[in-house]
């Protein structure tokens, strides 16, 4: 494995990477008078919704809403539940179309002058529905006007709710699409079932977070119980207060560099056993006996299965066991396909090309895997230097440095899948021309990635907790630069990949392969929303 890279390692009396500039390089010596403030905090766009939190959310979006409209509780959650949960999208709706029209879409039916939701009828009528007679107390008119039985409404509501359609339960009547008030429905399923009434409590809130595109449950498995927001349209990369970082464009793990197309492309190439049968395919040929596949081992073409049975390897048809320097006994296939042999020739260099990039992945993978067990021995590093009782500053470097590897490592690892979508023909089409400049500009960057990074993973496994003090200093100098170093690399790569890669693909496919952007900081810890 160690022929396939070069890393450009350079001595310690060598000057780190010139390609990076000065002035980008240097604020890395301007950080180690302020503590080393590479530190991964964060702005604050996403937020950490708990259960317990989870309704005081949705009670500040409805709030909104009845604000901004001048509306009713139940009608604003309605209108919110018909637009996803989109506040700015309710009030598009309204200034580009008007009240009545924004209603009407919702299934709403607010009445001027005074609402008689809920209200029981004022005379004593016959149900619609049953056709039997009722006192005004034991019937309901919802906003819609139309007036039926309680019996009938709550088993049109238990119906509705346990075939999951409790988030918007329509009028029984014939073409009436208004949407039933929600009070009216707790309180008649309270009446029946109050378990029922608790489950379509539930389904409202939820709702929140089930037909909010800009909330998406924690993927953690188990799952923590959280849920995310996001107060951003841009893809983004999040991590919740149980640690879990994530895509929230797809729930995956964090996969920036790449796209959410290219990840789900890449994890499946992975899990499967495709390439497993593009080899065999490459490299047997079936016994035409037993149909076994058979590995051709040296240069003849008549080759034997472990059955004894004699095949040619040109053509795969059985033959006699003896042959000439022109033919084989009781067999001919001397006719040329240049068709196969382009389809074997395409199938090997597709499977070289995927196990270049799998290999280089993968070597990252694992490196990732051994700095994340590796903390340990960084934290009883710190613990060394923290015995010592020297100032701050001589280890609070290490587990800033350490967060920065993690992060800049986790971003060359997907790099490698990125570059195998980019530069292939599967869903992206270049010229030969486009392609080898767009190739060697992004690998010129991520070589230069790479480069440092390894010099930030060998500087952490010094010894320096063994140092004198005045050796610490210089290890903590080394280590700050390479974090700053390596920090330019990063914004540099994503660079590359938003101004020249992705800008010249059509903008139809660069907004399909949108990726989540840079963050010096790493990425974004969702903050506690208020309850």
């Amino acid at each position: 494995m160690e022929d396939d890279y070069d890393y450009g390692f350079c001595s310690d009396d060598e000057e780190f990477d010139d390609r990076v500039d000065e002035d980008e390089g240097a604020q890395s010596f301007a950080e180690v008078d302020g503590d080393c403030q590479f530190s991964l905090s964060n702005g604050g766009c996403c937020k950490v919704i708990r259960k317990e939190s989870l309704l005081a959310a949705q009670k500040g979006d409805v709030q909104r809403v009845m604000n901004f409209l001048s509306v009713k509780e139940h009608h604003a959650r309605t209108l919110l539940i018909h637009y996803r949960w989109d506040v700015d999208k309710v009030c598009t709706v309204f200034v580009e179309k008007g009240k009545e029209q924004l209603y009407a879409e919702a299934g709403v039916l607010a009445i001027e002058g005074g609402n008689i939701s809920s209200s029981h009828c004022s005379t004593e009528r016959t149900c619609l529905i049953c056709f039997d007679e009722f006192h005004a107390d034991k019937m309901t008119t919802m906003d819609c006007g139309h007036c039926f039985c309680d019996e009938c409404w709550t088993e049109h509501f238990i119906v509705k709710t346990n075939e999951g359609q409790s988030r918007r339960i329509t009028c029984m009547a014939d073409k009436c699409y208004t949407i039933c008030d929600e009070g009216s429905i707790r309180n008649l399923l309270s009446a029946r079932d109050p378990q029922l009434a608790q489950k379509f409590d539930r389904v409202l809130l939820e709702s929140y977070i089930e037909d909010n595109k800009s909330v998406q449950w924690c993927p953690s498995v188990p799952h923590c119980g959280n849920a995310i927001r996001a107060d951003k349209d841009e893809i983004c990369e999040v991590e919740c207060a149980c640690g879990l970082q994530f895509c929230f464009g797809c729930s995956s793990e964090a996969h920036s560099p790449c796209s959410c197309k290219m990840w789900e492309s890449w994890t499946r190439k992975c899990s499967d056993e495709s390439e497993t049968v593009n080899w065999m395919q490459v490299n047997t040929k079936f016994c035409p006996k037993c149909h076994k596949p058979v590995e051709k081992n040296g240069g003849c073409n008549l080759v034997y299965c472990v059955c004894k049975q004699a095949f040619c390897w040109l053509c795969g048809g059985a033959t006699g066991t003896k042959h000439t320097w022109t033919s084989i006994e009781g067999h001919e296939c001397g006719r040329y396909s240049e068709k196969q042999v382009k389809e074997t020739e395409s199938a090997r260099n597709s499977l070289w090309r995927y196990t270049h990039y799998y290999q280089r992945y993968k070597a990252h993978m694992d490196s990732l895997k051994a700095e994340k067990n590796g903390r340990e021995e960084l934290q009883k590093k710190i613990s060394a230097l923290e015995s010592r009782k020297l100032e701050s500053k001589y280890y609070f470097w290490v587990s800033e440095a350490s967060s920065r590897l993690t992060r800049s490592r986790q971003i060359l690892c997907n790099s490698y899948p990125f570059a195998y979508y980019m530069f292939g023909d599967e869903l992206f089409q270049m010229t030969s021309d486009e392609r080898t400049i767009n190739q060697n500009l992004f690998e010129n960057q991520q070589q230069q990635l790479e480069t440092n990074v390894e010099r930030l993973s060998m500087a952490l496994e010094d010894p320096f907790d063994e140092y004198d003090d005045e050796d610490v200093l210089e290890a903590r100098l080394k280590a700050v630069n390479l974090g700053s170093t390596v920090d330019v690399l990063c914004k540099k790569l994503y660079e590359c990949i938003e101004n020249e890669l992705l800008e010249g693909v059509g903008a139809d496919k660069q907004a399909i392969h949108k990726i989540a952007p840079y963050n010096s900081n790493g990425v974004e810890k969702a903050s506690e929303i208020g309850i």
